[in-house]
């Protein structure tokens, strides 16, 4: 255990049986934190005490002889917007910070403590979800575990360096334009960003409302599906959250492939990008035996139309606080929270209509697809700090461009499974297994199939 490298099911079936106490997994999970989060700064918030005292209480229960949860005794960690009891939701701000504690957890928080998990912490993230590199400017960057001076990606990106560096096997994030998938590529384990709607947002800091997801980070895809059954459920204080019945996916991941009709996306999403993303993504198809291109529509457009929704909501959020506290802002959030609050309506109405025209489109393709691959960012992760990059021979900027491939899928809520692929012995890059609305249980499946096959691998960093 002292090492991380133990499974979220792992550790549940260890300490159901006895073979290790619930304290015991803590106290070095907590251990692990103090040596490696200097390195990667993944944590901004450490709830030890509450953390021993569920751990006390679950090794009690155990000892009367009562049936623990699926996640008995797991340590997990939240993306510091979504709201713990007792500390401020700081949402990676500096305003925020001020404000008074959260008095309830949010509710995915509360359905993964009923299984069992324990909250060890809240996590590093880019200020109000507004980022794609995981650099903070109040609480510094998170660190890349597999190479400590490039990024983990973001917005979430200390829910990936957690992960990666082996400091807890679960962590949530939230996913906007693609701040669940680009921290999984860059730090190399596996993501869940759900269908719109699937898991409740309640007791998280918004971005922008109609393209906010939560989901799940693991190291394995078995962990991935368990947390996601976990915290599925209808949610009246969420009012996107969806109604459906409850669909594990756990039971069915080892079901393969063979009766899923798979296709690689092309067009917008065969450029852009270095070599090494197109080759993670044919070794991927390769080991599937995927021959078959798609298109997606006009996905250039949408993601130009995620940009201006992006930045008009976000905006429309945070404009009393830009007129209160501008100078509290990461300088280069607040100039694009000030852009977005100068865009014309008719862009906006404009962008609505063809998102549901695009919506439409790409849904018939899944009359007769189940699963579309996709690569997840343009290359590795660059170094902190860099601010430009050369795709297609052109030196471009990172920030903007690093969600290429990412926005024009959550821009209509589509379920995607985020997997770790590794090429010629550099640091990782991303494949993105997506599924059409509610059928997270096929990308988990595909995902899976990876794993088993070692061409999708989620790798434990050891910082130095």
């Amino acid at each position: 255990m002292r090492d991380g490298s133990a499974s979220a099911s792992e550790i549940a079936s260890n300490i159901a049986s006895g073979e290790i106490t619930a304290r015991a997994v803590i106290d070095a999970t907590l251990a692990r934190i103090a040596v490696i989060n200097p390195k990667v700064n993944a944590f901004t918030d450490i709830t030890a005490e509450r953390a021993r005292q569920s751990a006390e209480a679950l090794d009690a229960r155990r000892a009367r002889g009562e049936t623990l949860g699926a996640l008995a005794g797991v340590p997990f960690a939240v993306k510091n917007l979504i709201d713990v009891a007792g500390l401020p939701t700081r949402a990676g701000s500096k305003i925020n910070r001020d404000l008074p504690p959260a008095t309830r957890d949010a509710m995915l928080v509360r359905r993964l403590e009923a299984a069992g998990a324990v909250l060890v912490g809240a996590l590093n993230m880019g200020e109000y979800a507004y980022d794609f590199t995981g650099e903070n400017v109040h609480d510094g960057p998170s660190r890349n575990p597999h190479g400590l001076d490039h990024m983990t990606g973001g917005s979430s990106g200390g829910s990936g360096a957690a992960v990666a560096a082996g400091l807890v096997p679960l962590a949530l994030g939230s996913d906007t334009n693609g701040s669940i998938r680009v921290p999984s590529a860059f730090c190399g384990c596996f993501g869940l960003k759900p269908t719109y709607g699937r898991l409740s947002r309640a007791g998280s800091f918004p971005f922008v409302s109609s393209l906010d997801h939560l989901g799940p980070f693991a190291r394995s895809v078995g962990d991935l599906a368990l947390a996601y059954d976990a915290m599925q459920g209808a949610d009246p204080d969420d009012p996107v959250a969806t109604k459906r019945r409850l669909e594990p996916a756990l039971p069915n991941i080892d079901r393969g492939a063979s009766n899923l009709r798979i296709a690689i996306v092309g067009g917008h999403f065969a450029k852009h990008g270095d070599p090494y993303c197109f080759a993670a993504l044919a070794k991927v198809a390769r080991a599937l035996g995927v021959t078959r291109t798609i298109e997606l529509p006009e996905a250039g457009r949408a993601r130009a139309a995620a940009y201006v929704i992006t930045a008009a909501e976000g905006a429309a959020l945070h404009l009393d606080r830009l007129r209160k506290r501008a100078g509290d802002f990461d300088p280069a959030v607040r100039d694009r929270l000030i852009a977005g609050s100068a865009i014309p309506a008719a862009w906006i109405i404009k962008a609505q209509r063809f998102r549901r025209w695009y919506r439409e489109r790409v849904l018939q393709l899944f009359n007769d697809i189940d699963i579309i691959l996709a690569p997840t960012t343009p290359c590795r992760a660059p170094k902190i700090g860099q601010t430009t990059f050369v795709l297609d021979g052109v030196t471009v900027p990172v920030r903007p461009n690093i969600g290429i491939f990412t926005q024009p899928i959550s821009f209509i809520g589509l379920p995607v499974a985020a997997v770790p692929v590794w090429i010629d012995g550099g640091l990782p890059l991303g494949v993105q297994v997506i599924a059409a609305p509610c059928m997270e249980a096929h990308a988990l499946r595909i995902a899976r199939v990876l794993e088993q096959s070692r061409i999708a691998e989620a790798r434990i960093a050891s910082p130095d």
